[in-house]
């Protein structure tokens, strides 16, 4: 009888992240900040010397998310930073492939948001006005590395992404870092939010 294939993934940490049924006692913040650190945006068709991880994006994300809401509570910031944290196992996929592979792909996703979020004190699934306002954070996101790193016009990341309010993103800029760094700072600012709580 043949065995089932390996849905597990061994981390750094040590610890073995089972993908069909993850438990939030196999994340680790150290796993993830990597893992994010080196996974590339935009299929890493960036311009640059250092790929665009999705680490420094969601330090971003949660940059426009505490513009968008200035009162917002420790938690939801650090949903914020954590929205694409499932992608330190899975990758990031950009749109078009998401919907090419399916349900399945989301459903992957949600499990893994879900141990992460437990493990880390939020609940599995995020309230709707939440997520609603990481969304609108992260299409800003988008739009700000569209036009400034990822060769879209102004016009075409508009369509995509619609236009971001001027007075939220106009003294930020898309950083390029060297992974190491990006790690090292997604690490501290999930420590100083946990801090927050």
């Amino acid at each position: 009888m043949a065995q089932p294939p390996r849905a597990w993934q061994r981390m750094l940490s040590g610890r073995r992240l089972d993908l069909l049924d993850p438990t939030p006692m196999d994340i680790e913040i150290d796993d993830i900040a990597h893992g994010l650190a080196f996974v590339a945006r935009w299929n890493g068709q960036t311009s640059g010397d250092f790929a665009y991880s999705v680490a420094e994006h969601s330090l971003l994300v949660e940059t426009i998310y505490s513009r968008l809401v200035p009162n917002a509570e420790p938690r939801w910031r650090l949903a914020a930073l954590l929205h694409d944290a499932p992608e330190y196992v899975i990758g990031d996929m950009i749109s078009p492939v998401k919907a090419a592979v399916g349900p399945g792909y989301g459903d992957l996703d949600d499990r893994l948001a879900a141990a992460i979020h437990l493990r880390f004190g939020l609940p599995a699934a995020l309230p709707k006005q939440i997520k609603t306002v990481i969304k609108k954070a992260d299409k800003i996101s988008a739009w700000m590395e569209a036009t400034q790193i990822a060769g879209f016009t102004v016009s075409e990341a508009t369509k995509f992404f619609g236009k971001p309010d001027p007075t939220l993103v106009t003294d930020l800029t898309v950083m390029l870092r060297p992974p190491r760094a990006v790690r090292d700072d997604f690490t501290a600012r999930h420590a100083d939010l946990l801090k927050m709580f």
